[in-house]
């Protein structure tokens, strides 16, 4: 039987992510809550929350990490096709919880590889609109004509971005609205993207995967820095994408 420790909900104290469970990989902790604190608390340390909803909340910290390194973003092909054509606008900071609520709806698009999106409960909602309100949580929305299309989510803390989830309703939308985003990080010196855990789709746009511990060095030289921007993030438009 698998033991893992249970937070003291009168503190934001997590277990060392070295602890974490190699099998289920990354598994750290159970409990507490969705509170803007202890989700800081988390980032900071490398853990996220990840559950089924009506479970108790799981804290999780992985080993390897997935991330992505802002100047080694891959476009492929099709996907330079679809940014030179300008076939979709993008925002950032336009309707947060529209995003999260688009990312929890069950997914049947060609594009979307990264389950159906049922574990973002009203709970995770709540929790990171909270942060969106304090300028920690951001979004990325992708647009065809006045339809939301595609974009995804996450939090910024320094020079580090947490990326939580994607979803698309049209081609490439999802890549798109990612691409947008890798550009500007890079142009604001952000250090690295945390993807959490792979998958081929993060595979084909660049991502990696690096120790926990190199993880957490980044965490504590980059995550403490002051934020580029308060809400909503700026855009720049970006002319070629060679």
């Amino acid at each position: 039987m698998i033991q893992i420790p249970r937070l003291n909900p009168n503190n934001t104290i997590f277990p060392l992510a070295s602890t974490a469970l190699d099998e289920p990989n990354g598994l750290l902790a159970f409990g507490g809550d969705l509170s803007p604190q202890r989700i800081l608390a988390a980032y900071h340390q490398g853990i996220f929350p990840w559950f089924n909803p009506g479970d108790p909340i799981l804290w999780w910290s992985p080993n390897p990490r997935a991330v992505v390194f802002p100047k080694e973003l891959h476009i492929s092909k099709s996907l330079r096709k679809t940014l030179r054509k300008s076939v979709y606008s993008v925002t950032f900071d336009q309707c947060f919880t529209d995003v999260m609520r688009a990312c929890a709806a069950p997914r049947n698009h060609a594009e979307e590889t990264e389950g159906n999106g049922t574990w973002i409960s009203e709970d995770i909602i709540a929790g990171y609109s909270a942060l969106h309100k304090r300028g920690i949580a951001h979004s990325v929305e992708v647009w065809l004509g006045d339809d939301l299309v595609g974009g995804l989510y996450g939090l910024a803390l320094g020079k580090i971005f947490f990326g939580e989830s994607m979803f698309s309703r049209a081609d490439n939308a999802s890549k798109v609205g990612f691409a947008h985003l890798v550009q500007q990080l890079k142009l604001w010196d952000f250090q690295l993207i945390d993807c959490q855990v792979a998958n081929e789709h993060l595979f084909s746009l660049g991502a990696v995967e690096i120790p926990r511990e190199e993880f957490q060095e980044f965490l504590l030289n980059f995550s403490y820095l002051p934020p580029p921007f308060s809400l909503p993030w700026p855009i720049q438009a970006i002319t070629a994408w060679d």
